[in-house]
């Protein structure tokens, strides 16, 4: 059985009913579930370098197995030199199988590769359901050689649930094993 299973798996098998039970839904539609999950790498440095693009699509690519969209920036703005239409970031949106996977990689190998790492932060839901956290090192992932990064490029990863309140994503989340901080 594939990771990408196991995971999976966990939800439909033990956390959907758990969730049912301590929320008290009448409708197995009304449980909490993942929809997608969202990469976003900001490249404030590509104005200058434009081989940092190269190496973030390279390693986005690589991490999440898709290919990413590179944004573009909306309008320029003089005094960080930028003009409306450079690629200043990538951008991966995984949805289904691959968000599992990449969800599983990121609970059981990049957060515990952090140094002095204790948890990741319960503040960062949005109010309506879905979590947001920063990596800032692209090396946590097994895929990323060190001898191949030129410079270090963070990540956002943006968890979006089905969820309604920030309470109901906080117990989905805790489910699939996403490690919150000891209050």
């Amino acid at each position: 059985m594939s990771i990408t299973k196991k995971l999976k798996d966990k939800y439909r098998e033990e956390s959907k009913s758990k969730l049912k039970e301590k929320f008290d839904y009448k409708n197995d539609h009304q449980v909490p579930k993942l929809v997608k999950i969202v990469i976003n790498m900001g490249l404030g440095q590509a104005v200058q370098n434009s081989k940092i693009l190269d190496s973030a699509i390279r390693d986005i690519t690589k991490i999440t197995g898709q290919a990413p969209v590179v944004t573009k920036a909306k309008k320029s703005i003089a005094t960080y030199k930028l003009r409306q239409g450079m690629p200043i970031g990538v951008m991966v949106t995984l949805r289904g199988d691959k968000m599992y996977h990449f969800l599983q990689k990121l609970l059981c190998v990049a957060l515990p590769r952090i140094r002095d790492f204790r948890g990741v932060g319960r503040n960062s839901f949005d109010g309506r359901g879905n979590y947001s956290l920063g990596i800032n090192d692209q090396l946590l992932f097994p895929e990323i050689k060190y001898d191949e990064v030129d410079h270090t490029l963070g990540m956002n990863i943006s968890i979006v649930t089905t969820s309604n309140t920030d309470e109901e994503a906080f117990a989905l989340l805790e489910e699939l094993g996403m490690p919150f901080k000891k209050s």
